[in-house]
């Protein structure tokens, strides 16, 4: 069977658009769409209603959910396949289960606020670095998957940067659109000119993209090396991009367990679409 590209939705307008990213994508991938919405069991322990009353009001309205982006994916892209599944768990626990199953799992950058939250862009966040599948967490409204654009690929070339690059290939290649693969430094005291760290970089950049390059023969790339932090060089490269990769590790931690600063902060500043992957 195809692993299918899963989304988490919670009706929320973030979400929406996550669904219709996810929607462009199986279809670019010709893989089924899987739309997961999840009921926290803390819900059916309040107080206010019987156990019934509240277990069957908050399952009407997640299927309900479902109903409206199951429509909304299948008006966006007709003619893909769409299942639905609502699950009575935590939000994040139900997605790291389903990614198992899935070629990646799919976000919106932010969910509904309040009491019954399931805060997809907090979940995306814990989630990337502990999937074996890339996690993407969609951002602003994102243009439609078809058409060229830029796929932009981060790597710092200190990690391995195979698992970022072959799937910012393949993103590439169903999208008919070009890779940006940037790199971003800053001098830090070096003693060499300019031009010789660039010319240093490119020739590391273009040797790390060899064992990927092959496959994708008809992939356009060009290589971008940027004085600057890293945060602020792919969240301008991001503008107008089809979508940005970055691993799930860099050498800058924040206290986010498996997620290093870098891709951390270009989940937050990016203006396109991000895909985290695991590095390797």
């Amino acid at each position: 069977m195809t692993d299918p590209i899963a989304v988490g939705t919670d009706g929320s307008p973030g979400a929406s658009r996550a669904v219709r990213w996810a929607a462009d994508e199986a279809a670019l991938r010709r893989r089924p769409l899987h739309i997961v919405h999840a009921i926290d069991r803390g819900l059916y322990e309040l107080p206010l209603f019987a156990p019934g009353q509240i277990a069957e009001s908050v399952a009407e309205a997640g299927e309900e959910i479902l109903t409206e982006a199951a429509r909304t994916a299948r008006e966006h892209r007709p003619g893909i396949e769409v299942t639905t599944e609502l699950v009575a768990e935590a939000i994040a626990v139900v997605l790291a289960d389903r990614s198992r199953r899935a070629f990646e799992l799919v976000v919106g950058h932010r969910g509904r606020g309040g009491f019954a939250s399931l805060l997809l862009g907090s979940t995306g966040l814990r989630l990337a670095g502990h999937t074996a599948v890339p996690v993407v967490i969609v951002r602003g409204d994102p243009a439609s998957a078809e058409g060229g654009g830029e796929v932009v690929a981060g790597i710092d070339l200190v990690s391995d940067p195979g698992g970022i690059l072959r799937y910012a290939f393949d993103a590439a290649s169903v999208r008919g659109a070009r890779v940006r693969v940037l790199h971003a430094w800053r001098d830090g005291g070096a003693d060499l000119p300019a031009a010789a760290v660039v010319e240093k970089l490119e020739q590391e950049v273009v040797r790390a993209q060899a064992p990927v390059r092959g496959d994708f023969p008809d992939v356009e790339v060009v290589a971008d090396i940027v004085r600057d932090h890293p945060v602020t060089a792919l969240r301008e490269a991001s503008r107008g991009a089809a979508l940005v990769v970055v691993g799930a590790h860099d050498h800058n931690w924040l206290n986010v367990p498996g997620l290093g600063s870098v891709s951390h902060g270009v989940i937050h500043h990016a203006h396109s679409p991000v895909a985290v992957v695991q590095s390797g």
